[in-house]
């Protein structure tokens, strides 16, 4: 992996990328604003701030404090403009174009939900406001449609599903009957639908026996547990986040469903400490199951020193996903600032800042990231899993058993539209 990475190195450098690194306080290029205001939207209330909202927009304070300090981007001091996702998504355009035309900021970071990225999309173009998503999943905004001013620097929901099918036949391989469980909405729609085609390339003649849709944030999955139990299903897949993640998990437990089938989990979307051990769960990215060199990627471990040092961690050092990906959306943003400027000698235009992003490699504290699909505005990243394991020693829950899969395997080739792929029996894949 060093060998990997020095090489990657060299050869951004050749490009004239910049790589994340502490480097001297230039002064700024001609034409240069005073300041540079950046607005970074994330769940700061309801039910989506805790698991993913609040350590996503607390994951870019630290790195936003880090980049000033650093002589900020292009010698520019980056001045966060912190705002809520909350609401529904007619609320979130609203308050984009607010953030456009009133704030007048120079680029917008985040968004969790897909209905809200969906939502914003053709607005950032309409008023070409350069848009950098933070964690939405959905693949629709780049399958269904050309972007010229947004991108989305973390992967899309495919490698949750697709990953979670090649690890369970990695840790599984002659399973026989699948069930779901799945939050009656888009993202758990799209999770099974995913997952389910996935199993049937991978492992054809594979049974469902049954698939199970509850309201969003129901609370109770008594009946739903029961048919599960009495269907003895190998596996369990579920796309819960949250409280519903939580929910589920201990009544699970509680009921031996968990003893009785493998359950499965897409996306760590819920702080591990309250999910039953030998669940087997995955991450969008390496974020906190496989960080890169975990114990020598200077970017990582600096991450994880800011965020403890200033917002605490569970003992295991555990950082949701989440946090990982508005990292890599302000540093993709700073990485094409910069190499725009190179390019052009003074302070660039959004038009070139989005050239420069668009089919970039630049590392992050999650590691590498390409730009590599979506017309090179929507990124690939690598599908790690591992079983959940109680670690006396610490008092804590830990990954184990961590299997990554690479970029190529489980992300389609660029032009070629996620669920196509798959039925076509993933075309190009390496694994």
């Amino acid at each position: 992996m060093n060998r990997y990475r020095k090489v990657l190195a060299g050869l951004i450098a050749a490009a004239g990328l910049s790589l994340f690194a502490a480097t001297a306080k230039a002064d700024p290029p001609a034409g240069a604003p005073a300041s540079l205001k950046i607005a970074v939207v994330a769940f700061l209330s309801g039910p989506a701030s805790g698991p993913f909202g609040i350590p996503a927009r607390n994951a870019a304070d630290v790195w936003i404090e880090k980049i000033n300090r650093e002589g900020g981007i292009g010698g520019i001091k980056v001045i966060p403009v912190f705002t809520d996702e909350a609401g529904p998504a007619d609320k979130v355009v609203t308050e984009f174009r607010r953030l456009a035309l009133e704030e007048k900021v120079a680029a917008v970071v985040g968004y969790i939900s897909s209905a809200n990225c969906l939502a914003v999309a053709p607005v950032a173009d309409e008023l070409k406001e350069l848009t950098v998503f933070g964690d939405c999943g959905t693949a629709r905004v780049f399958e269904e449609g050309k972007h010229a001013y947004v991108f989305r620097t973390n992967a899309h929901t495919v490698i949750d599903s697709l990953g979670a099918a090649r690890y369970l036949l990695a840790m599984k391989p002659d399973v026989k009957t699948i069930a779901g469980i799945n939050q009656d909405y888009a993202w758990g729609r799209d999770s099974w639908e995913i997952f389910q085609r996935s199993m049937r390339q991978l492992k054809p003649g594979v049974q469902v026996v049954d698939v199970l849709w509850p309201k969003i944030f129901a609370g109770d999955y008594s009946t739903e547990i029961s048919k599960l139990l009495v269907e003895k299903p190998d596996v369990v897949f579920t796309s819960f986040w949250g409280s519903d993640l939580v929910t589920f998990s201990r009544q699970a437990k509680a009921r031996g469903l968990v003893e009785q089938s493998i359950v499965l989990v897409n996306n760590t979307g819920s702080d591990i400490k309250d999910i039953p051990a030998t669940v087997l769960i995955g991450s969008r990215g390496p974020g906190p199951i496989a960080p890169p060199d975990v114990e020598k990627d200077p970017l990582h471990q600096e991450f994880i020193q800011l965020y403890k040092a200033k917002y605490g961690l569970a003992p295991n050092n555990y950082i949701a996903h989440g946090a990982y990906h508005f990292t890599q959306a302000l540093q993709g943003l700073k990485v094409a600032y910069e190499s725009a400027i190179k390019k052009a000698g003074r302070w660039p235009t959004t038009e070139e800042v989005a050239a420069a992003l668009a089919y970039s490699t630049f590392d992050s504290p999650a590691g590498i990231i390409q730009m590599a699909i979506g017309n090179g505005h929507q990124a690939i990243e690598p599908a790690p899993f591992a079983v959940i394991k109680q670690d006396p020693a610490i008092g804590a829950h830990v990954f184990t058993e961590i299997r990554s899969f690479p970029a190529a395997c489980v992300n389609p080739p660029d032009g070629m539209k996620s669920l196509d792929w798959i039925d076509r029996g993933f075309p190009g894949a390496k694994c």
